[in-house]
């Protein structure tokens, strides 16, 4: 199975929490291997977990992550970002700096972005997107 679409943090914190109910059922739609996130979302995640000071949520995060492909963030990826930033930034469109990394794995990957922020990341040139709200 090939990865096929790369998960946004936003949709991660949809599944985690279960709602809006919706995502989670689309989630459950993908085989295991055609489904993944980026390293950046990872960090991303884990960062909200070891803010909210619950070693639940921790424990949450993991069980999540288990079965998901983690990509790290390789070369390709940063010559795409590289390209990307570039654009945005010519321009006169820029994201956020995360945003800016995820969408340019994705690219890189080319998987489809699953994410609720189409609003931002429509703005990186031949990204695939999908909202499962």
């Amino acid at each position: 199975m090939s990865l096929e679409v790369l998960l946004d943090t936003n949709t991660c914190i949809f599944i985690l929490n279960h709602r809006p109910p919706q995502v989670a059922e689309r989630f459950a739609e993908h085989p295991i291997g055609s489904i993944g996130v980026s390293s950046i979302t990872a960090a991303e995640l884990s960062f909200g977990m070891h803010k909210s000071g619950s070693e639940k949520n921790l424990e949450r995060l993991k069980h999540f992550l288990t079965p998901l492909a983690v990509l790290p963030f390789d070369d390709e990826a940063a010559r795409v970002y590289g390209r990307v930033r570039a654009e945005l930034q010519a321009r006169g469109t820029p994201i956020g700096p995360l945003d800016t990394l995820i969408g340019a794995h994705a690219l890189a990957l080319g998987a489809t972005l699953v994410t609720n922020n189409t609003r931002e990341f429509k703005r990186i040139s031949g990204l695939a997107l999908e909202d499962w709200l």
